[in-house]
């Protein structure tokens, strides 16, 4: 346990050992699940527990601290935030869950909490811990409809959940503002926030209009400079594009590779800039990350049986649930002997809905008639960004 400020505890654990979030994420360097105690004159709040794999050393720091706990404030019903609580409600037998009503529905389904230890609050509710207050802002879609921000007000402390949060296990408890936090923030954005843009946005601007102290996320480290998040939030969350194409691409014999070595000079030609990623052992993150501010993705595949390769079908399903602000898309590669590369790609597109760029799609290998047709793909792709 460490002190933020009198009275406000961090009393977060890392988790340097988890590879994989949502049996989805990778996590490079893990990650930590945050829970902060706040003492009142009168009472006390835990917000937000733990994931219930670590529940061991921390219900052993709460119980080091002593006395009682009268509130838990669960700002989202997820799991690795909420895993505790059970547990925690059978220590303290006095204390009260405080969240918003649909976490309430959500703690009930999920994990069993007997509803009359729960107090479901509404928008701008205060709760006085004597001489601190906590005040409750409805934050739902960044990233569950459950979702609610905690605001300490007389310290202007934001405790955003997994709103501002980072996939970082770095010692200190406050954030460094270095290019590693800088990536691992954008990194989380992109697989996490980015479906919900506008609503980031909204609450950027609560945020900002809030002008808080601090921001103290469910995810990473304390911002005690917190322009340094919500000026990243800004940029990430803008309409504004680069001048980028993302080209996740497989190839089986090469002559696909061929193709997008091809595409990828014509446009870096152009002034585009090209980020490749072999979907062969790649890091979606990575890729999602790229997808934050990219107007294009172009897919390079090749055929198995009558289709485009199963790993680019993939990345299309997972760009389409993420949801990026993309605005075009195209499919080249080579087949065998019959198909479609490009109509099961499309299919995938139910929520992002990007205009298809007609592609190339050669039967065997590349030819200079297929280069042509490259570069006029590539023409294509230049004037639709170009107009943005």
């Amino acid at each position: 346990m460490k002190e933020i400020a009198p009275g406000v505890f961090y009393c977060g654990l890392h988790d340097r050992n988890r590879k994989l979030f949502d049996q989805l994420v990778p996590l490079p360097q893990g990650t930590t699940y945050n829970s902060y105690l706040v003492e009142g004159a009168e009472k006390r709040a835990l917000i937000d527990t733990m994931y219930e794999k670590l529940l061991g050393p921390y219900c052993d720091m709460i119980a080091a601290r002593g006395a009682k706990i009268d509130y838990i404030v669960s700002n989202h019903a997820e799991p690795d935030h909420s895993g505790a609580i059970p547990t925690l409600l059978k220590t303290y037998p006095e204390a009260v869950v405080l969240c918003s009503p649909k976490c309430a529905e959500n703690l009930v389904n999920m994990l069993g909490v007997d509803p009359s230890r729960i107090r479901a609050v509404a928008d701008g509710e205060e709760v006085s811990l004597g001489g601190r207050t906590l005040k409750f802002i409805m934050a739902p879609w960044v990233h569950w409809p459950d979702t609610m921000f905690t605001h300490l007000v007389e310290d202007n402390f934001l405790f955003s959940c997994d709103y501002f949060g980072a996939h970082y296990t770095d010692n200190e408890l406050f954030a460094d503002c270095s290019e590693n936090l800088a990536e691992a923030a954008k990194r989380y954005y992109s697989e996490i926030m980015m479906p919900f843009r506008g609503f980031c946005a909204k609450y950027l601007g609560l945020a900002r209009a809030m002008n808080p102290k601090m921001i103290l996320p469910s995810h990473g480290p304390v911002y005690d400079r917190p322009e340094f998040i919500m000026n990243l939030y800004a940029e990430w969350v803008s309409d504004k594009f680069a001048r980028k194409v993302v080209m996740p691409y497989v190839s089986m014999y090469d002559n696909t590779r061929i193709m997008v070595d091809y595409l990828e000079n014509a446009l870096r030609s152009r002034g585009i800039t090209v980020v490749r990623a072999e979907l062969i052992g790649a890091d979606e993150g990575e890729i999602a990350m790229q997808l934050i501010d990219a107007p294009c993705v172009v897919f390079g595949t090749s055929m198995v049986l009558t289709g485009p390769h199963p790993k680019s079908v993939y990345a299309a399903y997972l760009i389409n649930i993420l949801r990026p602000k993309l605005k075009y898309f195209g499919v080249i590669g080579s087949y065998g002997w019959g198909g479609s590369l490009s109509a099961p790609i499309e299919a995938c597109f139910k929520l992002a809905r990007p205009e298809k760029i007609p592609g190339v799609e050669v039967k065997g290998r590349p030819v200079g008639e297929t280069f042509r047709a490259l570069d006029e793909f590539a023409a294509r792709i230049d004037e639709k960004i170009s107009a943005l």
